[in-house]
């Protein structure tokens, strides 16, 4: 995510103070007023900014929204690369001090403030939220989130380990691009004669980094090396900076070129655009192979259209994005850390009762947080430099002579309660906990090879706990002594992290020691894959009775993924659905502060799922009434 520069630092004054400005189309990109800011790019920054948060308020509701990340990607690149190419074009030379002097006053003010207060959050809301803080803020300070959460073994896009900065991934991607971008188009400019040489040699450098992610992505493995990694997804800052310079330089542009393309190629940008967001997800190869960057690419064009003018670029400029995409940077710095502490308050169930009462309470905050952090303490500090906005806060202070003694005890106070609070940090979470226990009892016993047989012919009568083998992942961690009390004889075989893939291995080491019936509770982790389930059923055979165990995750994929488990349990007259998401949804204490993992009473919830699903196989299959005893909730 890029903060919301604009090209309006001292050292950037108006186009037409650079002989780039010799051009009627470069005159186009001139600032409206004298503030330097470009029309139409608040409005691009609004729509990416948005797209973000409404992923992250529902996946289900835009599964490609993280793109707008990418969209930022792009502007960062264009508009930081201009100011430079202005500055050099103008002076001869480059001021680096004044330049990371500039974009520290953009990028730290708020960012100083929103990682001691969503600590502080965290803390008196649900400690949960605290768990690996420490790296994470590190991370943060060093501008080494990525690489942190790389090493770290993070995952942008798991909604079973939700951690309270991740959003901060992609500021630190920006921050080493400010850090070394500089010093390379210094480089470039000066040893490079021709534009067209600099543009290709940029456009080499995007077109490495996206084979670079197309090349290290490994869907077994996950996309978190490739997605954080800065080598592996620098290419929309450089499709932003190769169009910068392609911009810079009319001699190789011509006043007609984009003007008569602007129409059809603007068109054919959105339409991209909008079909990769809606159609593009974490769980698609292509979306790391070649999406990412297909993104980029209609960016770029649609950065080209706004600030040349033209329908778009007026629809952009409308006061209402302009508002929004001057917040842009405060709204993305806030959003993950409200929607996290909204969630463990309110423990929303994505269509459940209320749940769309819970996003826009989400929606009020966020913007509320981002409006006060920008007129408080961004702007001041952008305007006045840190010196001046200390006078300027401690002059606020009603009745106040000692204004700044009053700041700096506040500013203390708030640091060591946020240091306290990552003192304090728990080493695992309330659903990491129970796991941990829970998972000595999930290991399942053999029988000796001269005691096991396979059964000869189909019972689907009901099934008693000594009948009943159950493989699972963390969900059936979980619930391990639910299931023992409803079913007391059961044998589990589960393991935290586990796929699909692990749970046909744990089968097909089980050989014939298999009982008549089985639980199969697999998908949290990677999805459901179609091919393994089948291998598994086709394994078990069609004389056991087999319930497959449905998936709820906060994630655009639950939704496939169930559909996927119940059109393979159609094909078998032996396995059924067990409808745990439906059952989530009716009640929300049913799940920790994870959103994901059973709670105490959940995991009863899940137990009592499967019982009843075993008990409608079995009436459907041999026509015999079964009649469930109510066992109460120990």
């Amino acid at each position: 995510m890029t903060d919301p520069h604009r090209l309006d630092a001292p050292a950037a004054p108006p186009l037409a103070a650079s002989p780039l400005a010799a051009s009627t189309l470069a005159a186009s990109t001139q600032p409206s007023s004298g503030s330097g800011r470009i029309p139409g790019l608040d409005g691009l920054r609004a729509l990416a900014v948005v797209a973000v948060v409404v992923f992250h308020l529902n996946p289900a509701w835009l599964p490609g929204g993280f793109l707008g990340v990418d969209i930022f990607f792009v502007v960062s690149g264009f508009l930081i690369t201009t100011l430079l190419v202005r500055e050099h074009a103008r002076t001869g030379r480059l001021d680096l001090p004044a330049f990371w002097a500039r974009r520290a006053r953009r990028l730290l003010p708020a960012l100083l403030v929103v990682i001691p207060f969503s600590v502080l959050l965290a803390w008196v809301s649900e400690r949960d939220l605290l768990v690996g803080i420490g790296p994470q803020v590190l991370g943060a300070l060093t501008f080494s989130f990525n690489w942190v959460q790389i090493a770290a073994g993070s995952n942008y896009f798991a909604a079973t380990s939700p951690q309270l900065l991740t959003n901060l991934w992609s500021l630190a991607v920006e921050e080493q691009f400010y850090l070394a971008w500089p010093l390379i188009t210094l480089g470039l400019l000066i040893a490079i004669r021709s534009a067209r040489s600099r543009i290709g040699i940029v456009l080499i450098l995007a077109a490495g980094s996206g084979f670079l992610m197309a090349a290290r992505f490994d869907p077994e493995v996950g996309a978190t090396r490739v997605y954080y990694g800065t080598d592996t997804h620098v290419f929309g800052l450089m499709i932003g900076a190769a169009l910068a310079l392609w911009w810079t330089t009319p001699e190789i542009r011509g006043p007609a070129f984009w003007i008569a393309r602007r129409r059809p190629a603007t068109a054919l940008a959105l339409g991209v655009l909008a079909g990769l967001m809606w159609w593009l997800d974490e769980s698609r190869p292509l979306t790391f192979r070649g999406g990412l960057v297909l993104a980029s690419v209609a960016s770029a064009v649609l950065i080209a259209s706004a600030i040349t003018g033209g329908t778009l670029a007026r629809a952009l400029d409308l006061p209402a994005l302009r508002w929004i995409g001057e917040r842009s940077y405060g709204i993305y710095l806030w959003h993950w850390p409200v929607i996290l502490v909204v969630n463990a308050d309110y423990g929303p169930v994505p269509g459940s009762a209320g749940f769309g009462w819970t996003r826009l309470w989400c929606v009020v905050v966020i913007l509320a947080l981002a409006d006060l952090c920008y007129r408080l303490v961004e702007l001041p500090v952008r305007r006045r430099g840190w010196r001046g906005a200390v006078d300027l806060w401690a002059r606020q202070l009603p009745g106040r002579a000692d204004g700044r003694r009053v700041l700096l005890i506040g500013a203390t106070t708030v640091l060591l309660l946020a240091g306290a609070a990552l003192a304090s940090a728990p080493g695992m979470t309330s659903a990491q906990q129970q796991i941990v226990l829970n998972e000595k009892a999930a290991i399942r016993s053999p029988v000796p090879d001269s005691a096991v047989s396979e059964p000869r012919a189909a019972d689907f009568s009901m099934p008693m706990g000594e009948e009943i083998d159950a493989y699972g992942d963390s969900m059936m961690v979980g619930s391990v002594p639910a299931l023992k009390y409803y079913f007391p004889g059961i044998r589990i075989d589960a393991k935290s992290n586990r796929r699909w893939s692990s749970g046909y291995r744990a089968v097909l080491a089980s050989g014939t020691d298999i009982r008549r019936a089985v639980v199969l509770s697999f998908g949290t982790n990677a999805g459901v894959t179609e091919a393994d389930v089948r291998a598994t059923l086709d394994r078990l055979g069609s004389h056991r009775m087999i319930v497959l165990v449905n998936v709820h995750l906060n994630s655009t994929r639950a939704s496939s993924d169930n559909a996927a488990l119940k059109r393979v349990a159609a094909d078998y007259r032996n396995v059924v659905v067990a409808d745990w998401s439906a059952r989530v949804r009716t009640e929300r204490t049913l799940l920790q502060s994870d959103g994901i993992h059973p709670s105490m009473t959940g995991q009863h919830a899940y137990a009592a799922v499967v019982r009843q699903t075993f008990a409608d196989l079995s009436v459907a299959r041999t026509g015999i009434e079964v009649r469930l005893p109510v066992l109460p909730i120990p």
